[in-house]
């Protein structure tokens, strides 16, 4: 499968990462937006705030703001990211339906994730069998039995990493998600999937010891990833050394032009932290869309 290259592209497509684009492709570069329109939190609500709309709703403006996106070139693909790595000065990126990606500037803008199963067990033993990173934690559960409980195609690609590790994979979920080269690699794999049921609670002694599903059965397992959304800042910033904040460490650290410090890659919107306002990951988008695009260009002409 043949890698396309954009100059930039621009991880996630709520009001951060639209700004973003269009900005982006005003200054003549190609672009490409990866993520779902209906993740982004600004889908679901009312907006009343933001001094250009008023009385709109979020799916609304963000529908507008794709259209305008592409009446400038915006490219979009509404899939999640599964990998991420830097090779030269680039950066490769894979989706979930198996194409890959190369970019000249990346933009983080995919928001925060405050997903939680709250179910009883989960905060008792986090970091004693509860996990929520396969790529940071996989390796300690190795020739173990594991569960991982999610629906979308971060949770099928970590079940699939998992057997890398452990000895037996569950997946549990209320109903998968996920598009048809997800599904089927799913069911060619031996993960054992429990699709239609949820996890009522996580049982253990010092460690995770099983799971309860709501129909009774008891998953005797040694470790359960939670994994309820897309990959988040945590996970694919820091394959790549980008830093976080320091008094959180959950929201990526940028300066006024929005950098990281990693050259060529930037950050905007609630991925950068509070308060969790459109006005605030507009501006920052905007921002970004523009430097990103600069550097794009600046690449090219040392190219030529």
């Amino acid at each position: 499968m043949r890698t396309k290259r954009f100059d930039v592209i621009i991880l996630g497509s709520g009001p951060a990462g639209l700004q973003a684009a269009i900005h982006a492709a005003r200054r003549k570069v190609s672009v490409l937006v990866l993520g779902k329109l209906r993740k982004s939190s600004a889908y679901q609500v009312h907006i009343e705030n933001f001094c250009c709309i008023s009385g709109k709703a979020g799916s609304d403006m963000l529908e507008q703001a794709r259209r305008r996106a592409e009446s400038v070139g915006v490219e979009f693909l509404e899939q999640d990211v599964t990998d991420l790595k830097s090779e030269g000065g680039h950066f490769l990126l894979e989706a979930e339906g198996g194409k890959t990606f190369e970019a000249g500037a990346l933009i983080f803008a995919m928001g925060i994730s405050r997903n939680k199963l709250g179910l009883k067990g989960e905060k008792e033993y986090l970091g004693k069998g509860v996990a929520y990173c396969v790529d940071c934690d996989a390796a300690f559960f190795r020739d173990q039995a594991v569960a991982l409980v999610g629906c979308e195609s971060a949770a099928v690609t970590g079940s699939l990493t998992l057997l890398f590790y452990a000895r037996e994979v569950h997946l549990i979920c209320e109903r998968l998600d996920v598009n048809d080269f997800l599904a089927q690699r799913l069911e060619e794999s031996p993960i054992i999937v429990h699709e239609g049921r949820r996890v009522v609670e996580i049982r253990g002694e010092d460690t995770v010891k099983s799971l309860i599903l709501d129909d009774g059965t008891e998953l005797q397992v040694e470790g359960v990833f939670i994994e309820l959304g897309a990959k988040g800042v945590t996970e694919l910033a820091g394959r790549l050394g980008v830093a976080l904040d320091q008094e959180t460490m959950r929201y990526i650290s940028t300066n006024k032009k929005q950098e990281t410090n990693i050259p060529g890659i930037y950050a905007a919107g609630d991925i950068c932290g509070p308060p969790w306002q459109v006005a605030k990951s507009v501006g920052e988008g905007c921002i970004a869309g523009l430097e990103a695009a600069a550097r794009a260009k600046k690449q090219a002409k040392k190219s030529t």
